[in-house]
């Protein structure tokens, strides 16, 4: 066990500082492939998802920002959005563009041969740095669709020359303290091939770009077996890791609870964070979750993830980096592995508590939502209207 006092004056400041941005769709409906679900007191607007991500924040301390999905969170005056969000103590962040759910964008957006479809891309794209001008937002976050099913169905070197003609574009229209952040998946929906399937390819796009271009990575966009703490130190290393999304994993990209399929990995990942430096604030690596909840309820599962996270990062930052130099230097391969073994094994969840009282926390964040009456408050009162979902 370790406590508070344990902790050295800088390690202290990481974890109290540490923050993590949550998904507005995270609050919507969601289910599989073959069903949405529906919940009582789910969201019917961008203003009940912040409030949503508002009780996050209140009962954990570290997730003061929350992500919009334009259309998804589309809203006529998003400036009343901005300050209804400030006044519960958060702020309207990274901005997700969705150019994947049109009937238009079957062949392809931002790569798609049609001249007409890749304008109407780039443009909603521009609609997206407009709304980041109104919510004070410095990231706009791009995921494509885009791939092809088949050999032969389309060019992929003309792909990629019109992907990268389109990004640019869409980065000139950017202000100068604004990024883009592109994100890759190993694969889906295309299965031949997808235009930004991995780190490398999104890598060489935004480098092409310029310093304001930058990589997103997601804990469950790669093959099975693929070293991601070995990505996040490359992507590091190369000064464009510009946002870690968290999620879990068990066969593809399923979007689960941070921690639930692999808590080890995440804890290998926050290492390499760490280690890095990546966890200071000024760092320029956004964290956030990018999750779905299907069978649980939404808020609670957000308050899971984020101390989940928390967790990982505490064990992180505890590891004997000196004993650990020591036997990396000497070869020492078990007693190296003993010392990462060790700080994984270690129970911070008391130091944790200790941490939430010293914030003016409740140190169970969890266990007070609960208690707080806001599930049953929001049951009684969303009643009609639309509720959001995955797919809106």
């Amino acid at each position: 066990m370790v406590a508070l006092s344990d902790l050295t004056p800088e390690q202290h400041r990481l974890l109290s500082e540490q923050t993590i941005e949550l998904p507005s769709w995270a609050f919507g409906n969601s289910g599989t492939r073959f069903k949405v679900y529906g919940t009582p007191g789910t969201p019917r607007d961008p203003f009940e998802k912040v409030a949503d991500a508002a009780q996050v924040n209140r009962f954990t301390g570290m997730t003061p920002r929350v992500s919009l999905h334009i259309p998804w969170d589309e809203t006529e005056d998003y400036s009343k959005l901005r300050a209804d969000a400030e006044e519960q103590g958060i702020s309207l962040g990274t901005i997700n563009s969705n150019v994947f759910q049109d009937e238009d964008y079957k062949y392809g957006s931002l790569t798609n041969s049609d001249d007409r479809i890749r304008r109407k891309a780039i443009d909603a794209h521009l609609h997206c740095i407009e709304v980041m001008n109104q919510t004070g937002s410095d990231t706009l976050k791009i995921w494509l669709g885009d791939g092809t099913n088949y050999p032969g169905q389309d060019s992929i070197n003309a792909r990629q020359g019109r992907l990268a003609e389109s990004l640019a574009e869409i980065y000139a229209a950017l202000g100068p303290d604004q990024r883009l952040l592109l994100e890759y998946k190993f694969f889906e929906p295309a299965f031949y091939h997808t235009d930004v399937p991995d780190w490398g390819t999104a890598l060489l796009q935004v480098m092409a770009l310029g310093d304001r271009g930058v990589v997103c990575l997601d804990t469950g966009h790669h093959a099975p077996g693929t070293n991601i703490e070995f990505i996040v130190t490359q992507l590091l290393r190369a000064g464009r890791l510009g946002a870690f999304d968290f999620n879990s994993r068990f066969y593809a990209d399923d979007d689960l609870m941070v921690g639930a399929a692999d808590p080890f990995q995440l804890f290998r990942i926050m290492r390499e964070i760490v280690t890095y430096g990546a966890l200071d604030k000024n760092s320029g690596v956004n964290f956030m979750l990018d999750q779905c909840h299907n069978l649980e309820e939404k808020i609670p599962g957000e308050i899971r993830s984020a101390l989940n996270v928390q967790e990982a990062t505490a064990k992180a930052l505890i590891v004997d980096e000196e004993a650990l130099a020591k036997a990396q230097a000497d070869h020492d391969v078990m007693a190296a592995n003993g010392i990462i073994m060790d700080a994984f094994n270690t129970d911070v969840r008391p130091m944790l508590a200790e941490l939430r009282a010293e914030k003016g926390i409740d140190p169970d964040p969890y266990g007070a939502f609960l208690r707080s009456g806001y599930l049953e408050k929001i049951r009684e009162e969303r009643v009609g209207g639309q509720q959001a979902s995955w797919g809106a």
